[in-house]
């Protein structure tokens, strides 16, 4: 069988033989209807909102949060669409990188698409990092300290534009998530994060996840702030498969069942070697690309072999996450070393290291080797030569399974 995988934005083909393919797992296939009138009518028919043209009538200024280049999230499309209502008002835009580094130019170019020149000016970068950046808000009933950039704070009005996507310790992506991690300062997001260690932090999970249940209570931070939301659900093309707008909390809600229709894919049983692919852009760095482990590993035979394949475009990414790792002699020193003392990151880190007791981990990167290997992780640079080694070392019956957006889909036994 010949197969061709993703790599940063291009695909490489592989051969393996028929009878070891257990599956070649994309996002399931969904009917999306033009992607305008989808969009129009949410907007037209927002969920405990008025539209947005009524949400714009007396806004004196308005903010529009929109995701950063880790997310697909179809950002430039939306922003099209609203185009004419945007210039009636004083529009600003931020980026909400939460604790990402800014976005590169191709990456902020991707994000506003061909509007990049007209607001350009008007576009700004968040940056957790920067005090003088955030207001103190108040504390969640979980002690996590809500500071939050001014400009959020500031504005008349917010629009948040994201999307949602299965999502490893929050559930779900997008809503909350726009305030925190969004627009939340270092501080903050390292307070909320140290939950994701809790094993009710994982994919598809929200009642009693704590890391989404600390996202909503800071929620009441701003309570009075004027929010008009728009919530995507994308298909497997990136093309808007849903829409919902109106209220922050509602939107996100409605998106959820959508959500699933897409990204909750059947397997019929766990393989031998499974590979998960990051695709572009979350193949940006190692720390993002961790997220296609996670998924990878819930349909892995014990003793099985996960590989991950992503660019890994700008390097490790994380420097603490990867610090833990490489620092430890083993896993288990690793998971030691976590429990002594949560540092941003080594949520990442701890799910690396407990898929290490009991599988391996091969990746196929752009990454030096030396880098790979202190991560607990065999590295290869090719593909095929990965797969023909794990092949060799699981034997002739080996089941492969392929993962080929690892970091949103996740996929489930029947």
């Amino acid at each position: 069988m010949e197969i061709l995988i993703p790599y940063g934005q291009q695909q490489v083909l592989i051969r393996v033989p028929d009878e070891n393919v257990l599956g070649v797992v994309q996002p399931n296939e969904v009917n999306t209807g033009p992607e305008r009138e989808t969009l129009l009518g949410a907007l037209e028919r927002p969920t405990e909102s008025p539209s947005f043209s009524e949400f714009l009538d007396d806004a004196r200024d308005v903010l529009f949060i929109v995701n950063d280049g880790t997310r697909p999230t179809s950002t430039s499309k939306v922003l099209e669409i609203l185009h004419e209502e945007i210039r009636s008002v004083e529009a600003r835009f931020i980026v909400a990188t939460g604790i990402h580094r800014a976005p590169t130019e191709e990456e902020i170019r991707f994000i506003f698409g061909p509007l990049y020149r007209e607001f350009q000016d008007r576009i700004y970068v968040h940056d957790s990092r920067t005090l003088s950046q955030m207001v103190h808000l108040g504390t969640s009933r979980n002690g996590t300290e809500m500071y939050v950039n001014r400009m959020g704070v500031e504005a008349h009005k917010l629009v948040v534009i994201g999307s949602v996507e299965p999502h490893y310790i929050a559930g779900y992506t997008g809503g909350r998530k726009f305030l925190l991690p969004g627009i939340a300062s270092y501080q903050t997001v390292e307070q909320n994060h140290r939950y994701a260690i809790w094993p009710e932090a994982k994919a598809l999970a929200l009642a009693g996840n704590p890391v989404h249940e600390d996202m909503i209570d800071a929620m009441r931070v701003i309570h009075d702030k004027e929010i008009f939301s728009i919530q995507l659900v994308l298909d497997r093309e990136r093309r808007i498969y849903a829409a919902t707008a109106g209220d922050i909390h509602a939107s996100f809600d409605a998106a959820i069942d959508r959500a699933n229709e897409v990204f909750c894919v059947d397997v019929p049983e766990k393989a031998d070697i499974v590979v998960s692919v990051a695709t572009y852009p979350m193949d940006v760095d190692l720390y993002q690309s961790q997220k296609a482990l996670d998924n990878g590993k819930l349909v892995l035979n014990e003793n099985g072999i996960l590989i991950l394949v992503s660019k890994c475009r700008t390097g490790v990414g994380g420097e603490a996450f990867f610090e833990l790792l490489a620092g430890s002699k083993t896993p288990i020193d690793a998971l030691k070393r976590i429990d002594r003392g949560y540092v941003l990151g080594y949520h990442k880190a701890a799910k690396m290291a407990e898929i290490a007791l009991w599988a391996e981990m091969w990746a196929v990167t752009d990454l030096p080797d030396a880098e790979v290997e202190s991560v607990f992780v065999r590295p290869f640079s090719d593909i095929q030569r990965a797969l023909d080694r794990a092949l060799e070392v699981k034997g002739r019956e080996a089941k492969i399974l392929f993962l080929m957006d690892g970091s949103l889909t996740v996929p489930m036994i029947r």
